[in-house]
């Protein structure tokens, strides 16, 4: 997978093994890259600025070669606190987004379905501004089966739709896993009717919904808070 862009490749210094091979334009001129490169002896090469550019992204003259984004099992959330589940978004800026929210409010653990749905990609890495290394994704065959599982973990199953309690009033429970519905269709029917509370954010625009990774932000927050 190629990845872009120097806060990409700060982010990833911690595990610096994982990127096989970076692409740097010979007009780079951030210098403690370029002397971290080196120092630990990553594979490097320099090409001409138009060169770069026809890589694609916007990759600010440095683009590095990483192994495939390692997905983790979803049993291994069931000790946390609070787990984000997404139902089929689409957009990989929206997922970037909210890993990006979920990693600054302390929360570790995503679920994404495998099928009809982003995966981890350039652009993901790109979005969450490096969130991504400390944060945990997996991928799970059935949304509503995972969502069983967890039930029987002892989690209290949360979905977000614009029918429901206004979050400011949600008692949360000691377990959460907080559900965000697909960018235009919101939560598919079976997911919606395994939740046991439905989470509204009340609209007072003509507009009558919100971004996903907006939505997240407001609800995941005011989550952690309480």
């Amino acid at each position: 997978m190629k990845v872009y862009g120097k806060n990409v490749f700060n982010e990833l210094k911690d595990n610096y093994k994982q990127i096989k091979r970076v692409y740097l334009s010979s007009n780079f001129k951030d210098g403690a890259i370029i002397n971290f490169i080196k120092e630990k002896k990553i594979s490097y090469e320099i090409l001409e600025p138009h060169k770069i550019v026809q890589m694609g992204g916007n990759n600010q003259g440095i683009i590095m070669l990483i192994d495939d984004y390692e997905y983790v099992p979803v049993t291994s959330f069931y000790n946390d606190n609070v787990v984000i589940m997404l139902d089929h978004l689409e957009d990989p800026h929206n997922l970037g987004a909210i890993i990006r929210t979920c990693e600054a409010a302390g929360i570790k653990s995503i679920i994404i379905p495998k099928d009809r749905s982003v995966a981890v990609n350039d652009t993901v890495y790109k979005t969450s501004s490096g969130a991504l290394a400390n944060v945990n994704l997996a991928q799970v065959n059935n949304l509503s089966n995972t969502i069983d599982d967890f039930k029987k973990q002892g989690f209290f199953i949360y979905g977000t739709a614009m029918e429901g309690v206004n979050y400011k009033n949600v008692d949360y429970a000691s377990k959460v896993l907080l559900i965000i519905g697909n960018e235009g269709k919101g939560m598919s029917r079976l997911v919606k009717e395994n939740c046991d509370e439905i989470v509204s954010i009340p609209m007072k625009g003509k507009v009558n919904s919100l971004n996903a990774s907006v939505a997240a932000g407001i609800v995941i927050y005011d989550l952690i808070n309480r």
